[in-house]
């Protein structure tokens, strides 16, 4: 159930996409602002041990608040553990779309400004 929740949530970011670099097994999610512009990805949907797992860039002064808050949330598998997080099913639906707003928002950031207009991004939204 979370697998086709967070995959929704993944994809209805403005210019997102699913790609299959590394099998059928991992599905990472990525973000472009124009044809051509090389994609950076946002978002990898996989099943570890069994388990669902998806890994989400996030500031990280706030992702160490928030693997302290929740045992649903760890340094990132197989990513940079300062900047990625992986979370597992148990949190709300609101928090999981807070978290990958958070992701995208962090990586539209770093597209180049023409690639940002092209996606309509308004810039990085302070949340509370």
């Amino acid at each position: 159930m979370e697998y086709e929740s967070w995959r929704g949530m993944l994809l209805s970011m403005p210019g997102a996409f699913e790609d299959f670099p590394f099998g059928e097994d991992a599905a990472v999610f990525k973000v472009a602002g124009k044809q051509g512009g090389r994609a950076k990805m946002f978002g990898l949907l996989m099943h570890r041990g069994g388990q669902l797992n998806l890994n989400l860039k996030c500031d990280p002064a706030l992702a160490e608040q928030l693997r302290a808050a929740n045992e649903q949330i760890t340094p990132g598998y197989h990513m940079n553990k300062k900047h990625w997080n992986t979370v597992v099913p148990g949190l709300d639906e609101e928090t999981m779309l807070a978290m990958i707003e958070d992701s995208y928002d962090l990586v539209v950031a770093s597209l180049p400004a023409a690639e940002r207009a092209a996606l309509g991004w308004k810039g990085l939204v302070e949340r509370g």
